[in-house]
């Protein structure tokens, strides 16, 4: 990887001033976020889509995909039949159980590390964090494989965090979203920069920069940034960025989703779906729970009930479901038994994800844990596995070699199998 000289930091302070001020966008002073994507690498293949739905600070699975009835670690959280016979989740997910025939839930999940930081790393792309590397997230994956499907709309978009390009470089940056309500923010020009002024200051710009590309040619993160650019002034242009607009949805829709935070970004995932764009993940945190686990799940447990069972239905009526594959993580699952706070705490040795739409054989459930929901006890499903699998659903070249900057080969599937039974 090529590390920022002092020259390569002066040069990005100059074009986020240059924007700002010059050219009068503040949206494009937002770069040190990766703020707009990316260039197209050619023409879309297919139209093979994903929404991940990432549950930041570790899910219980006890209280949401695997409850244990008959045992004492259950808790306070009640359970109920789901649509599938014999399969049961908890009371918190009603509207999920009605609609389990469309879900493939993974029971038997573990992981490595019980650390939140790292365990959300490894989810997102299938590696462990390294000092030398960092690595690419399921949006770039897709970005530069399967390439763009709309001309003006981005690739990937994160709504609440996500994993960024890595080592593909800034041609492949997710656009970032911090509220779903809001879109992308600050995208009007103040009245007296028009089109033709904007263009000539972006002219005077290159000229002072003349001399720096020269000094950089070949370089993949200025190259990025020059698409960058351009394609972020194309979408500011763009009718199309109407599609991150969800208060442009009928009242009813919106009220189906829910109020909640991550019903709101599942809302503008479908948008981006449906207006041509290829991965969004939207991210849902505070389920850490370590304190007073029953009232923060009827919370958290109602949000996601309520904006995944709408997102699955939505998706169906549209048609755009068949295409579509919808992901459920989260880096660890709780541990059974219950802490002195009413909480549950850390436990990476077993914990629920579920999969849907696109490429997945839905109404089952894969793997099994024991009877206090703390190791796996039949079908064990590792994290490569489960990123295996979700790769072979995209149609991804799991075991293709791709190399960093440095020259390191790295594939997308490390060492992980596809559950066949669910692909």
């Amino acid at each position: 990887m090529k590390f920022q000289t002092n020259e390569d930091q002066c040069r990005r302070a100059f074009m986020q001033s240059v924007a700002k001020s010059c050219l009068g966008v503040t949206l494009l002073s937002g770069l040190d976020q990766v703020a707009m994507a990316a260039s197209a690498s050619g023409s879309g293949k297919g139209n093979k889509r994903m929404i991940y739905l990432f549950m930041n600070g570790a899910m219980s699975q006890l209280d949401t995909f695997d409850p244990k009835p008959d045992s004492d670690v259950q808790g306070p959280t009640g359970v109920i039949q789901t649509r599938l016979p014999g399969v049961q989740f908890s009371e918190h997910l009603p509207k999920l159980a009605a609609a389990a025939d469309k879900l493939a839930v993974i029971r038997s999940m573990n992981s490595s590390t019980g650390a939140h930081g790292p365990g959300q790393y490894l989810m997102r792309t299938n590696y462990r964090e390294i000092a030398s590397t960092v690595h690419p997230g399921w949006g770039s994956w897709m970005h530069m494989i399967h390439g763009r499907i709309h001309h003006s709309l981005p690739a990937s978009v994160h709504v609440g965090g996500g994993q960024g390009p890595g080592y593909l470089g800034t041609a492949y940056a997710p656009v970032p979203v911090g509220d779903p309500d809001k879109g992308i923010e600050n995208t009007k020009s103040p009245s007296y920069v028009t089109d033709s002024l904007f263009d000539r200051r972006m002219k005077l710009a290159n000229v002072f920069d003349k001399s720096f590309r020269a000094r950089t040619s070949g370089n993949i993160e200025v190259s990025g940034y020059d698409e960058l650019y351009s394609e972020a002034i194309g979408l500011l242009r763009s009718e199309d960025l109407a599609a991150f607009d969800i208060t442009a949805e009928p009242e009813a829709i919106r009220e189906k989703y829910g109020k909640s935070k991550l019903g709101r970004g599942c809302l503008l995932a479908r948008r981006l779906i449906e207006h041509g764009v290829r991965f969004v993940e939207v991210g849902y945190g505070s389920w850490d729970h370590h304190n007073e686990l029953a009232q923060n799940m009827s919370e958290r447990g109602a949000a996601l009930d309520q904006a995944l069972s709408a997102l699955l239905e939505d998706l169906e009526q549209r048609g755009l479901l068949e295409d579509t594959l919808v992901v459920v993580g989260t880096e660890f699952g709780r541990k059974p038994k219950m802490n002195e706070r009413a909480g549950r705490d850390h436990h990476p040795a077993a914990y629920s994800c579920v999969m849907a739409g696109g490429g997945i054989k839905a109404g089952q459930v894969y793997g099994e844990t024991d009877s206090d929901a703390f190791y796996p006890d039949r079908d064990p499903v590792s994290v490569e596995d489960f990123n295996a699998t979700i790769g072979t659903a995209l149609g991804l070249p799991i075991r293709k070699e791709f190399y960093s900057p440095s020259g390191r080969p790295f594939t997308i599937a490390h060492d992980g199998d596809p559950i066949k039974e669910i692909v």
